[in-house]
């Protein structure tokens, strides 16, 4: 289970935020260094200066026509940055609408263990969401925990992480939980299995204060907290943590996450399976009045 922030849990990783300045125009923490440049991303910086190379385009005019910085389309061809939706769009239009870059990027990941690319692109997604739901099995979803909770969830993950890299992700999970905040008129439905509030991670006080910020986070109006409770049995979900967004276009996409890996779901089929799943699970779970009275309990037991 990737637990670098973000995700279920969260898989945004640390250090995101992290803008160079030479990229003016490219979405803040989109354009970290890759420190280990993977085969998929050399693969695919080959392919782009392949095809600026048949087009008879010099970096720098491929940099003007894309809107990013020559430094930008280096890095890109040399496999040492991730590049971005916008950037792959753009390369596209420029070098012919071949469809060969697009193709290549759904395939990119990183080459240093624990960067969680494959969520990097659901967040990006996320953050523009029309609507989110998310069902969780395993841990109380990252938008969700509080601090400390955070804390001691990376703290018993393996690999160990050294203090900066502890600071750094959780940095990253309390500016994602943000998105809550900006965006009172989005949708949020979570439906979260009792037993994961009745696991003890950290101290009574600990868990006390993680089902706090919960309630406290789930009591706006355009947020919506389901508690499946442990007499429920056998369910619609059974197969595991998903989250399901509607873009501004109207498309529904789905997450699924497990061990070390994350996929990124389009396929309509998959995608509306998916969707009836959860929609059933709504209705085997306890209303949200009923989930409220669930967790204040569990608080006056800790």
């Amino acid at each position: 289970m990737e637990i670098t922030d973000g995700g279920a849990n969260g898989s945004e990783r640390a250090g995101d935020g992290g803008l160079d300045t030479d990229e003016g125009t490219a979405p803040a923490g989109e354009w970290e260094r890759e420190p280990h440049p993977s085969d998929s991303l050399r693969t695919f910086g080959a392919v782009v200066q392949a095809l600026r190379e048949h087009a008879g385009l010099s970096r720098a005019e491929l940099a003007t026509r894309v809107q990013f910085s020559k430094h930008t389309v280096e890095s890109v061809e040399l496999g040492r940055r991730m590049p971005d939706d916008d950037f792959v769009e753009r390369a596209e239009a420029a070098l012919g609408e071949t469809g060969a870059l697009r193709k290549a990027a759904r395939h990119l990941t990183r080459g240093e263990v624990g960067l969680a690319a494959w969520f990097r692109r659901w967040a990006r997604l996320e953050r523009k969401a029309v609507s989110l739901c998310t069902y969780e099995c395993r841990l109380v979803p990252g938008l969700l925990q509080s601090e400390a909770y955070a804390r001691a969830v990376f703290d018993g993950t393996i690999p160990l992480r050294t203090d900066e890299e502890m600071e750094a992700q959780l940095a990253a999970r309390i500016e994602r939980q943000a998105m809550m905040r900006e965006r009172p008129k989005v949708p949020f439905s979570f439906i979260v299995e009792e037993h994961v509030f009745r696991r003890r991670f950290g101290d009574a006080d600990v868990m006390r204060e993680l089902v706090g910020e919960v309630l406290a986070r789930s009591a706006p109006r355009n947020v919506t907290l389901q508690v499946v409770p442990l007499q429920t049995g056998l369910h619609a979900c059974m197969d595991g943590p998903v989250q399901i967004l509607e873009t501004p276009a109207g498309q529904r996409l789905c997450y699924s996450e497990a061990q070390r890996n994350g996929r990124l779901i389009s396929d309509r089929k998959e995608v509306r399976l998916l969707c009836q799943r959860y929609d059933t699970l709504r209705s085997q779970a306890l209303s949200p009045k009923e989930s409220r009275a669930l967790l204040e309990r569990l608080r006056g037991e800790l």
